[in-house]
C-alpha cells in the first residue's frame, strides 16, 4: 500500500553486490508480507509446519537474509509499532476487504484462482513476528521495533547515519525523508505477472531523494504535499489526482494554503496535521544495532527441531554463509 510515486520517481538499477557493506533498514512488515503473499502451496495454502504453525515467512526471511548477508549486506528489521490514530480506518477497511477475499477464497475452485484470493488475505501476528525474530537471532541480525510506522523510523535511523537506506517496495520512507529507497532487493531476479504463468526480470534499483526533489524542483516538504493529494495510507487523497497532476498543483500553487484554496480536501485528518507527520513522526530513539556471527546450532534448533525444516537441505542452504564469515575473517586479518 502506502503512497504510489512512480511515475515521478527517477531510479537506477543495481547489483545486490553493490551495497556491500551497506547497513540496510529493512521494512520488516512490507518484506513479510510479500512471503505471506507469495510462498504457498499450489492451493493457495500457506506452508506450515506439523503443529499448524506457518513457516512461509521464515522461509522467505532465511532465504532473503542469507542471500545479504552473502553479499556483505548488514542488515536490520525494523518492525511497525503502533499506528498512529488516523491510520485506524485505513486498517479497518483492509480487514473488511480481506475478509470479502476470504469468501472467495472459500468459493474458489481452480487452483488459480485459490492462489488469486491467498494473495489478498494474509495476515501477520506476533506469533509470526516472534518467530520471525527468533530467527534473526540465530543468524546474528539485528531487529527494532519501532515507536509508529516502520518506515519512519528507518528514515529516522538514514538521516542519523546509522542506515544507508531504507529496503522497501513502498514509496513512503521518501516522504518520511530517507535520502535512499532501494527497492527488489530479492533473492530471486523473477517475478511472475500477475494472472499468468509469464515471469519477469525485476533488477534491484536505488532511488536516492535529494537528486529526485533536485529534478523534480520540489522541497521535501512540497514532495509531501504531492503524496497526500495523491493519497496515502492516512487519507486517499483527492480524486482525479494522481502523481503528475498533483506535482503540477505544488509547483504552482508552491504552498499549503493556496493549495487548499483549490482542492477540496474531506479527510478527517486535516491536511496540515498529515503534514507535520511526515516531517515529524514518532519514532524510537533508543535501540540497539549489534550484527553477530551466525550460529549455527541456533538455526537448526529453531529451523529442524522447531519448525520441521529438513535438517539436510537447512544445512545446504546455509553453507555458503558460513564460508562467505570464513572468508571474510581470513580477510579481516589483513586490516
Amino acid at each position: 500500500m502506502g503512497v504510489n510515486l512512480k511515475a515521478l520517481i527517477i531510479s537506477k538499477d543495481i547489483e545486490v553486490k553493490d551495497l556491500q557493506g551497506r547497513k540496510i533498514g529493512i521494512d520488516a512488515y512490507n518484506w513479510t508480507y510479500q512471503f505471506l503473499s507469495t510462498i504457498r502451496l499450489r492451493t493457495g495454502e500457506l506452508l506450515k509446519d506439523s503443529h499448524g504453525r506457518v513457516t512461509s515467512h521464515i522461509i522467505g526471511t532465511l532465504t532473503r537474509t542469507i542471500n545479504l548477508l552473502k553479499n556483505g549486506i548488514k542488515p536490520c528489521y525494523v518492525w511497525d509499532g503502533k499506528p498512529p490514530s488516523f491510520k485506524l480506518k485505513t486498517l479497518e477497511e483492509r480487514e473488511e476487504r480481506k475478509a470479502e477475499a476470504k469468501k472467495a477464497f472459500d468459493k474458489a475452485k481452480t487452483e488459480e484462482e485459490k492462489r488469486k484470493y491467498a494473495q489478498q488475505i494474509s495476515r501477520l501476528n506476533e506469533d509470526m513476528i516472534k518467530d520471525a525474530n527468533e530467527l534473526l537471532d540465530a543468524l546474528g541480525v539485528p531487529h527494532i521495533r519501532a515507536a509508529s510506522e516502520g518506515e519512519a523510523q528507518i528514515s529516522y535511523m538514514v538521516k542519523k547515519g546509522d542506515f544507508f537506506g531504507c529496503a522497501s517496495q513502498d514509496w513512503d520512507s521518501l516522504l518520511f525523508g530517507s535520502n535512499i529507497l532501494i527497492r527488489n532487493l530479492s533473492a530471486s531476479r523473477k517475478r511472475r505477472i500477475p494472472k499468468t504463468n509469464i515471469f519477469k526480470t525485476v533488477n534491484p534499483e536505488i532511488i536516492n531523494l535529494k537528486e529526485n526533489l533536485k529534478a523534480l524542483g520540489l522541497s521535501q516538504k512540497q514532495l509531501i504535499m504531492v503524496g497526500l493529494l495523491v493519497g496515502t495510507d492516512y487519507c486517499p487523497g483527492i480524486k482525479g489526482y494522481g502523481p503528475k497532476k498533483s506535482l503540477a498543483l505544488v509547483k504552482k500553487e508552491k504552498n499549503l494554503d493556496n493549495i487548499l484554496k483549490v482542492v477540496n480536501w474531506k479527510c478527517k485528518s486535516s491536511f496540515g496535521k498529515l503534514l507535520e507527520w511526515f516531517l515529524n513522526p514518532k519514532v524510537n530513539v533508543d535501540y540497539n544495532l549489534e550484527w553477530k556471527e551466525p550460529d549455527e546450532d541456533k538455526l537448526l534448533k529453531v529451523l529442524v527441531d522447531k519448525h520441521n525444516f529438513e535438517e539436510e537441505r537447512v544445512k545446504s542452504q546455509l553453507k555458503p554463509l558460513f564460508e562467505n564469515n570464513r572468508n571474510q575473517q581470513g580477510l579481516n586479518k589483513y586490516f
